[in-house]
Order: C-alpha cells, then structure tokens, then sequence
C-alpha cells in the first residue's frame, strides 16, 4: 500500500503510532507451508473508568489515550453532561484506571451496575441511555463537499496505522474538510470515536463544521455516538445496518457509507451533499489497496 507523504501526515494533529509502546508485540507462530513465521500482533489490555467515587466500566482497549476514552465514554453515555465543570482526570497506569472527577455528584450510584464492556464491537454498552440522549438533538445542516470526500479518503487510507502493522483493529477519524485531524485506533469501533469524543471535549473542539470518518459499519451505536457528538456526517468504507439508517434519518444524520474509489452510497442526509467532484475524474482504488473496511 502507498503510504502517506509527508505533507499528507502534517494535517494531522494526532495521527496512529504503529511503533508505539505496548500497542503490539511479536508473535511466533507457522504459516499455511509449516513454516515459521513472527508477527505483529494487537494487544489488549483493561481500562476501568470510574466518574467520581462510582466505578463505571471495564473497557478492553489497546491502552492508549486512557483519558480521552474515558472522557468521551462518559461524554457519549450522557453521564457527563453540556457545561459540566470536570475538576480532573486521572489516570494510574499501573492498576489501568482512569477516575474523572467533576464539581457536582453524580446520580449514576443507584442507576449503574458494574460492567465489563468486551472488546467485541457492539457490546456492553449502557445502549437505553444513549437512546434517551438523542432526544431533542438537533444537528447543523452544514453542506459537505464530495470533493472533501474523496480528499479524506484517499489521505486516510495512505496512513501508517496499526491497522497495517497487525490488522485486527478499527480507525477512526475526525476531519474537518478535507483535512484528517484526529486519527484514533483500536480493538472495538467504539473506543476509537469514544477517545475521539473526549480529545474534543478536552481541547473543547467545535463539532458543527466536522466530519466522522470510520473503518468499520455503519452501526446504531455508531450513529448514535456521531449524533451525541453534534458532528453532521458520518462516513464509512464499509456498510449500514438497518437501525442505524432509520436512527440517522430521525436525528438528522448524513451517513455515508462503501466509499470505495470513486464510489459511495449516501442512506440518509443526501440534502447536505454538494457534487462539486465529477467521479469520472477520481481514479478507481487499486485492489491491493483496499483496506479491512471494505469488507467488514
């Protein structure tokens, strides 16, 4: 696969770290001839999440950017709410907890039980909540050029990430235009736009004017999260279920979706889409270069 130029990567503000620290490690197993073979593989690791005294959640996570993940799962659960005043965030690498601390108490006490959220995909999040949290969204109608589109997708898909080194993770990316910003990783598609949410509520990053780019489909929670954000679009290599269309049709969500080349296929929020791209123009992705999300 081509890999990103330099001034590819200098739009970034935070991009993947495929050599970082404790993120992977090698392997040794046999291929499909009988021989040996040594390989990168994606390690996962626990992160509990406490706000306040109240110990929320044991996430499965690659281990980096515990603070945004936490902030953000907070943030996307409605458990931190618009203004509130976040007095610290914690994190102690050694017992791989993060404890988020606000002005006021919270009223999670009695609501919340202890769970364990795998690294599986769609599971074991607090999904009623969220639902509740949708109710009275009201996102911008901010146009989005599919120039802009095919920019992103080109850029992001040339980027060194974990993906390339080890596979068996998720992408994704917050971008403004056609510049990537943010660039975030990891074994479930929810962790990655959770740490997404908390560097925005950290860096107190506007969502108006974003767009949310993921590897992974276009599911209800995913919907949901990009809804709570306050980002307009959402977009994906892979596909949509169902729920998540009808979710993004009632909130107001454009979702695009199998960007692949030149191709994509918009399922809600069309109105937004400014064709100022002739596809004939923009070359076809080379099969050698398909990423993971093509597929999944």
């Amino acid at each position: 696969m081509q890999l990103a130029t330099r001034d590819d990567l200098s739009d970034y503000i935070i991009a993947p770290d495929p050599d970082a620290r404790r993120l992977t490690r090698a392997v040794a197993g046999v291929d499909h001839t009988g021989a040996p073979v040594d390989i990168r593989v994606i390690e996962e690791r626990p992160l509990t999440i406490y706000l306040n005294r109240q110990e929320i959640v044991t996430a499965m996570t690659i281990g980096d950017y515990p603070e945004y993940l936490a902030l953000g799962f907070l943030r996307n659960q409605g458990m931190l709410k618009d203004g509130e005043e976040i007095i610290g965030v914690d994190y102690d690498e050694e017992v791989e907890t993060v404890v988020v601390r606000t002005v006021g108490e919270t009223t999670y006490e009695d609501k919340l039980k202890k769970k364990t959220r795998t690294s599986g995909c769609a599971v074991g999040t607090v999904f009623g909540d969220m639902m509740e949290g949708l109710e009275g969204v009201t996102l911008p109608r901010t146009p989005v050029r599919t120039s802009w589109l095919y920019a992103l997708a080109q850029k992001i898909n040339r980027t060194p990430s974990l993906y390339l080194t080890a596979g068996a993770i998720h992408g994704t990316v917050l971008c403004r235009q056609d510049r990537p910003l943010v660039y975030m990783e990891d074994v479930g598609r929810h962790n990655a736009v959770d740490k997404i949410a908390g560097w925005m509520l950290s860096e107190r990053v506007p969502a108006a004017d974003k767009i949310l780019y993921t590897t992974g489909r276009l599911t209800s929670e995913m919907v949901i999260k990009t809804a709570m954000m306050g980002i307009p679009v959402l977009a994906s290599r892979s596909g949509f279920t169902a729920w998540g269309v009808e979710i993004a049709r009632q909130v107001g969500l454009t979702v695009i979706g199998r960007m692949r080349g030149r191709r994509f296929v918009c399922l809600s929020g069309a109105e937004r889409l400014v064709r100022d791209a002739d596809p004939a123009s923009v070359p076809e992705e080379d099969r050698k270069h398909r990423r993971k999300g093509a597929a999944s």
